[in-house]
């Protein structure tokens, strides 16, 4: 799989390739695991660079030992924050372009693991999801309610309480990123991760509407009991 990945690489004109462990909702448990698809690494934390004649890992100090097993043989080991991208990229002839998926990285991240080392290139879509027909042979699952015992407290108990805060503060709109924050508002819960029922999706809630984004095949259940703009 690397020697596709590699061929892309002209075809995209760029010189290298970024891949992260997260996915776009930042999950530790992220699936599809794109940098275990193309490293064989399995540990929670790490990023991988491809360049056309070599290939690196970078990973923290938990996981040295289990990167050169698993990964030894085709990747170059380094341990961060010891030794960084922009250590490794820096020490170039020239800068290279890397190309990277806008949606799994911040502004921050790329700029405390690069810094002007080399040209970054987004590409939106995703490399390692073309060499793998990731998005033709992931089985989508759709989002599931729980009950209000379960949950302990209605959704629009907790709605009005976070709208609360919002007007004291004056605030019209509320972005929440993180899905896991999600699942407690709107006590809905998914099977997009391997290990923990949380729903990959994000919302925007002001105090007249609730703007849910992500795929429209897994809201077919849930949107008939919460009224959802999508």
């Amino acid at each position: 799989m690397l020697n596709l990945l590699k061929k892309l690489l002209d075809t995209k004109n760029i010189d290298g390739y970024i891949i992260p462990k997260n996915d776009e909702f930042f999950s530790e448990y992220s699936f599809p695991n794109r940098l275990k698809l193309i490293s064989n690494f399995s540990g929670s934390a790490g990023l991988a660079i491809i360049l056309k004649d070599k290939n690196f890992l970078f990973v923290d100090g938990r996981y040295t030992l289990q990167a050169s097993i698993e990964s030894g043989k085709n990747f170059e080991i380094f341990e961060i924050p010891k030794i960084t991208p922009f250590n490794v990229l820096k020490k170039k002839e020239h800068k290279l372009t890397l190309g990277f998926d806008p949606k799994l990285f911040t502004e921050k991240s790329l700029k405390s693991n690069f810094r002007d080392s080399c040209n970054l290139m987004p590409i939106n879509n995703n490399l390692i999801d073309e060499i793998f027909n990731l998005k033709k042979n992931f089985k989508t699952r759709e989002f599931y309610c729980l009950s209000e015992t379960v949950a302990g407290e209605k959704i629009n108990s907790k709605i009005n309480k976070l709208t609360s805060i919002l007007k004291k503060k004056k605030i019209q709109n509320i972005f929440i990123s993180a899905p896991e924050n999600c699942a407690w508002l709107l006590n809905i819960r998914g099977f997009d991760n391997p290990n923990s029922p949380i729903p990959n999706c994000q919302i925007i809630l002001n105090n007249k509407n609730i703007y849910f984004f992500s795929n429209l095949k897994k809201i077919k259940k849930i949107k008939k009991s919460i009224k959802l703009k999508h």
